[in-house]
């Protein structure tokens, strides 16, 4: 596509590019504030409902299973309709359910209210799409790993925001019962806000909106679904499970966590999380670097094999983590397998573009969808009565290791196979 650009100024705002580049992650970062706003209040809100185990895991498993279904529509609509305009409807008729989740009195209604709002959580595939179609091919990796890093940085932000939100709202004299509610008009006023920005300064392409330049006119608008066939996506959508997926899924438990096993205050609770999710403003996007740099030299089967790597390492942390007996050594196996997850989320959208360049929407969709599935599965741990956390945080880590090596046996590049500087030429012509 004409006027990619081939290089990220992070300071600039000049041109489409830029500009689609900053308020699209901005974007992807309300929408997961919104999406985890409740998480750190969790302790309170628990209390208040009176919610069991099972019922706290039901909720976590609501909060991430509605974006498995809503990604894989979004994936299309940004094909069809265009990013700009699926965003904007995305966040205002997202934010509904933000506003409302206030008025939940029990657990089934906050239940409904949970699962309404994790459709939200498929602003990822938008964010992905519209990076994607504003760089070129040799930065894509690059560029689509900043924007999901910083986008995901509002799940760590929220974890340490809210809870002073809640605190500050206490002080005025409200109870706790109302304050997590009235916090929850933060995140709702924000989505509204970048709704505006995006529809007002974004364009869907370089050179213009869709119905400008006929974009879709273009394009055969049926559906590819001989994609599934490819193994590589579902590999891609498997991995993309063990890393997006533990990623959502400790944003949902780890308030809990630190205050069950360690017995911190939800406020303290609530930033150690938030230091776990602010990792994204740079680890996300490591993991991205890292994959065009050895994608340049040695094509999608290096980019495979960091993956792999990268899952590998993650695996272990975690199940470093689970067995840590202090708060200290806790925090420092989080950082270590915090580091090496994220950096998976990057390294597996340096690949996601190059799979096919025809359906990437579609393609970004099902992975996508396969974080929130691994993260529904997940929190089926989390909900049995008969597994500790720990022990669930311990499976969790084994399924990456074994996830790691399918990945690792998984050839990226077609057939037959290429060499290193034939596989560079790939990366930089299969999306145009």
């Amino acid at each position: 596509m004409k006027n990619q650009l081939n290089k990220i100024n992070i300071f600039s705002i000049k041109g489409v590019q830029m500009r689609t580049f900053h308020i699209t992650w901005l974007m992807f970062f309300v929408c997961f504030f919104g999406w985890f706003g409740l998480a750190p209040l969790m302790p309170t809100i628990r209390a208040e409902l009176g919610l069991s185990k099972a019922q706290v895991g039901n909720i976590i498993i609501a909060s991430v299973t509605a974006t498995i279904i809503a990604r894989l529509i979004i994936g299309k609509l940004c094909d069809t309709w265009g990013p700009r305009k699926t965003a904007v409807r995305l966040l205002l008729v997202g934010s509904i359910p933000v506003f409302l989740v206030g008025l939940a009195n029990d657990y089934t209604t906050f239940l409904l209210f949970r699962l309404a709002i994790g459709v939200i959580g498929a602003s990822f595939v938008i964010t992905q799409f519209h990076t994607s179609m504003m760089f070129a091919p040799q930065i894509k990796g690059t560029a689509n790993a900043i924007t999901g890093g910083w986008g995901n940085l509002g799940g760590g932000i929220t974890n340490m925001v809210m809870p002073l939100i809640f605190a500050a709202i206490v002080s005025f004299g409200y109870t706790d019962a109302q304050a997590w509610r009235y916090a929850m008009i933060l995140p709702g006023v924000m989505m509204l806000a970048v709704a505006f920005l995006y529809n007002r300064y974004t364009k869907d392409t370089p050179n213009g909106n869709y119905d400008e330049i006929g974009y879709t006119q273009n394009k055969d608008t049926k559906t590819d679904w001989s994609v599934l066939s490819d193994w590589r996506i579902w590999a891609l959508t498997i991995a993309y499970g063990m890393c997006f997926g533990m990623e959502i899924t400790f944003d949902n438990v780890a308030s809990l966590h630190f205050v069950d096993t360690f017995g911190l205050p939800q406020s303290s609770a609530g930033f150690w999380a938030g230091v776990f999710g602010f990792m994204n403003i740079f680890a996300r996007a490591m993991g991205g670097i890292v994959s065009d740099k050895v994608g340049a030299r040695f094509g999608l089967r290096g980019k495979g094999l960091l993956l792999a790597g990268v899952l590998l390492l993650e695996g272990i942390g975690l199940i470093i983590f689970a067995q840590a007996g202090s708060l200290t050594l806790a925090i420092i196996s989080m950082l270590t397998f915090a580091l090496f997850l994220k950096m998976s989320n990057g390294a597996t959208y340096g690949i996601v573009p190059f799979i096919n360049s025809k359906n990437v929407g579609l393609v970004s969709g099902i992975v996508g969808a396969g974080g929130n599935l691994g993260g529904m599965f997940f929190g089926m741990l989390f909900k049995a009565e008969s597994i500790t956390y720990v022990q669930a945080f311990t499976y969790i880590g084994y399924v990456v290791i074994a996830a790691s090596v399918i990945v690792l046996l998984t050839r990226f590049q077609k057939q037959p196979a290429l060499k290193p500087e034939t596989d560079s030429q790939l990366l930089t012509s299969t999306v145009a």
